[in-house]
């Protein structure tokens, strides 16, 4: 079972390719939601007055992937489809790459743009640090207080990773674990007395 993926550690220096007079500036982000798009296209419109184009692909998920690729304005499939391209040849998820043109008075046609437009997306993305995480699967436990130990000894000694805690009349903790343990992890706290265990 594959429970790993891999991802940006941070974003990628910003980088420029030029084509006959047309630049283009690429950028590669680590996201976590389509929120984190739309954040970093704004950020990319306010320092980049003057383009006329801001192309992007993303792809978000691991067990089920979710991407988009936008061409904003340029000829169809031209350009978020070449950077997508590239997403995947790169084996990365949980990314945005953002390509933003601005234009110099000569047309490229078609297959010059989508030449342009691939090459600065691996571009960024070759000058990315890409690291490879684990794909965690959380559980919330909950029991009383007299069971803490119980449960504190089985989180030490599994590495088990606490995300958050509620200590009120009775205890809950959330867990992260690789998923390639999950189903241990849920079997070992299901066989104990007292204790709930939910996957979220």
């Amino acid at each position: 079972m594959k429970d790993t993926y891999n991802t940006l550690a941070q974003p990628s220096p910003e980088i420029l390719y030029k084509e006959k007079n047309s630049k283009f500036f690429g950028y590669a982000f680590p996201i976590e939601s389509e929120e984190d798009v739309k954040t970093h296209l704004e950020a990319l419109r306010k320092q980049h007055h003057g383009a006329v184009h801001f192309c992007y692909a993303f792809q978000l998920g691991t067990d089920t992937v979710y991407f988009r690729a936008n061409d904003d304005g340029e000829p169809g499939n031209s350009a978020g489809m070449p950077i997508y391209g590239q997403i995947q040849s790169f084996g990365v998820t949980n990314v945005l790459v953002v390509v933003v043109r601005f234009f110099g008075g000569v047309k490229l046609g078609v297959g010059g743009l989508i030449s342009a437009y691939r090459t600065t997306a691996q571009m960024a993305l070759a000058g990315a640090d890409i690291i490879e995480k684990t794909i965690n699967v959380h559980f919330v436990i909950s029991f009383d207080y007299k069971n803490m130990n119980k449960v504190m000894r089985i989180i030490k000694e599994k590495n088990l990773e606490i995300v958050a805690q509620k200590m009120e009349e009775s205890c809950q903790i959330e867990i992260a674990t690789r998923k390639k343990n999950a189903e241990k992890v849920f079997d070992i706290f299901t066989a104990l007395f007292e204790i709930d265990i939910q996957k979220v």
